[in-house]
């Protein structure tokens, strides 16, 4: 993406998009909800080290905002399916 700005911006809304969808998905309750608990902390500490060890291997911030938004699309795309 040329611009970093919009960059975050999208993965704002995207992001927004995943909170509801999990609310959902959790307001349901049972094993369905543990489910997504656990996958949902995994993924975040997951996406946090490989954050990390990027831009500590120099990399800069719109390719960690981009590799997020890949991972929050992909979110989007599994929680959406009926």
């Amino acid at each position: 993406m040329k611009n970093p700005w919009l960059n975050m911006m999208m993965l704002a809304a995207e992001s927004q998009q995943v909170i509801a969808l999990r609310m959902m998905k959790l307001a349901g309750g049972g094993k369905a909800a543990e489910d997504e608990t656990q996958l949902m902390m995994s993924e975040k500490m997951t996406a946090a080290t490989e954050a990390g060890a990027k831009l500590m291997a120099g990399g800069s911030s719109d390719s960690v905002v981009s590799d997020y938004r890949k991972k929050v699309r992909a979110n989007i795309k599994r929680l959406s399916k009926i």
